[in-house]
């Protein structure tokens, strides 16, 4: 067998259950903990065929970067896609439909701010 690595998660929660930090660290990266707002861990379980998912951010997470770490995840999937696939038709029609999608939150917020 070759190298094995490790990714660890630390999910600090207040009395609600919700994430009030969450730090993550690489074995190879040498590294200590580091914090960030959000995740999104997407695993296929071969054996049931289904695709599971853990989703987590901190309340003190922004809109805007919430957006941005959706359209950047969204992104790098199709890149992902055509990456493994070797197909072509994904990547361009991802990027038109994050587009559009941003092009209509930034008019609902200019609308919500206008009011």
């Amino acid at each position: 067998m070759g190298k094995t690595s490790e990714i660890n998660f630390k999910i600090s929660l207040d009395d609600k259950q919700i994430p009030e930090k969450i730090e993550w660290k690489a074995s190879d990266s040498g590294k200590d903990y580091k914090e960030t707002k959000s995740i999104m861990l997407s695993m296929w379980d071969h054996e049931d065929k289904n695709a599971m998912h853990i989703d987590l951010w901190t309340n003190d997470m922004r809109l805007d970067e919430m957006d941005a770490h959706f359209f950047q995840t969204l992104l790098t999937i199709a890149d992902t896609y055509q990456r493994a696939t070797k197909s072509e038709i994904v990547m361009p029609e991802m990027r038109k439909f994050c587009e559009a999608l941003a092009d209509k939150i930034s008019a609902a917020e200019k609308a919500k701010n206008k009011k």
